[in-house]
């Protein structure tokens, strides 16, 4: 048995998020369906996480199992020529059969574009916001300290998340302003349903309304999602990157 490991980017916008459902077009499900095309095989596509409906990657990982014996020169370019424009396998390599691109994670990292200039080019990966100054930045950088280490983040997952432990350690979280962008960064050990996309939009909220870190700390302990900011729109995420 080969065990083989992807490094994938892709646009977002025109599926339902990485994971195959039913009735939907996935990310997964048109990669599965590529590589089952060329090994004329049936494949278990596992990816690093899942993302939803609308969100980027520029880094996902996902690994699969076969008794083919692949080339992989070859393989990744049959592979990117069934694939549409809007998905790209820029790596691949053959791995040990231990590897699994979920359970072998040591962490995850998410960018969140925020726009401040309206452009046609920018609208699909970006959500656009009035600009900040770095004084602002200051600010969101000061209260985005409350959520590093491990802590439950309950109040910033989707409530009907059925995953029962609600612990993240977040490792690096900060705020960078470059041109006309601002750039939302975050890398923990795992990442709950929904939580990149609340804890954005609860932060600018705070910043926006000149709470101070005792805001986020109270969010935190109560353990409930209303008490948690609006999430911000999907199309201004991307997971980055996956690091084993």
């Amino acid at each position: 048995m080969n065990n083989y490991k992807l490094t994938i980017q892709y646009d977002g916008t025109n599926y339902s998020g990485w994971q195959i459902q039913e009735n939907a077009v996935t990310i997964q499900q048109k990669i599965r369906d590529g590589i089952n095309l060329i090994l004329k095989d049936q494949v278990n596509l596992i990816g690093s996480g899942r993302t939803d409906t609308g969100v980027h990657a520029l880094g996902q990982v996902a690994n699969f199992q076969t008794e083919h014996e692949i080339d992989l020169y070859k393989f990744t370019y049959s592979l990117n020529s069934i694939l549409s424009e809007d998905i790209s396998i820029t790596n691949s390599e053959k791995v040990e059969l231990d590897f699994h691109s979920r359970f072998s994670a040591r962490t995850r990292s998410y960018l969140y574009l925020l726009a401040h200039k309206k452009s046609p080019f920018y609208k699909n990966y970006s959500m656009e916001y009035p600009d900040l100054s770095s004084q602002q930045i200051l600010h969101l950088n000061k209260l985005s300290e409350v959520l590093l280490g491990e802590n439950d983040f309950t109040s910033f997952s989707r409530k009907n998340e059925e995953v029962n432990n609600k612990i993240c350690n977040v490792k690096n979280i900060h705020w960078r302003k470059t041109g006309t962008f601002t750039l939302f960064y975050i890398e923990a050990d795992r990442f709950l349903h929904g939580m990149v996309r609340t804890i954005v939009g609860t932060l600018l909220y705070a910043q926006k309304n000149n709470f101070d870190e005792s805001y986020l700390k109270e969010i935190l302990e109560n353990k409930d999602r209303e008490s948690a900011g609006q999430a911000v729109l999907a199309k201004g995420l991307f997971l980055y990157k996956v690091r084993y």
